[in-house]
């Protein structure tokens, strides 16, 4: 992934996703940033808990499709497969991990020019 060119959210998108209202986009992306992590992610995946593994990947990859976080929904959606296809290699989280870090900053811009 080319992180310097990777669009992260797409906020004209999630407003249209939410009837352009602002106010509740505002407050699901504080919600996504306040309670969404990788940790339980991470734990399942070192324990072999690929059931697990793969219920948490698609929560997270359907909640930023929702909110329109556009390459952190590709990174989970191919690691999902990597999941099912039992093909995730020793570090195969480090990837979607940087794209979740960059994400939040993301947000962080959006909610800042959002007045959120």
């Amino acid at each position: 992934m080319d992180e310097e060119k990777a669009v992260y959210i797409d906020p004209d998108d999630g407003l249209n996703r939410v009837m352009d209202n602002k106010k509740l986009y505002i407050k699901l992306l504080n919600k996504f940033k306040a309670e969404t992590s990788l940790e339980d992610l991470g734990t399942a995946l070192a324990a072999g808990n690929l059931e697990q593994a793969q219920g948490l990947a698609h929560t997270i990859k359907g909640v930023a499709a929702n909110l329109s976080l556009l390459e952190l929904h590709k990174q989970l959606l191919d690691l999902e497969l990597r999941i099912k296809k039992e093909s995730v290699q020793p570090g195969g989280l480090a990837a979607v991990e940087r794209c979740f870090t960059h994400t939040l900053q993301a947000i962080d811009k959006v909610l800042e020019e959002y007045g959120g």
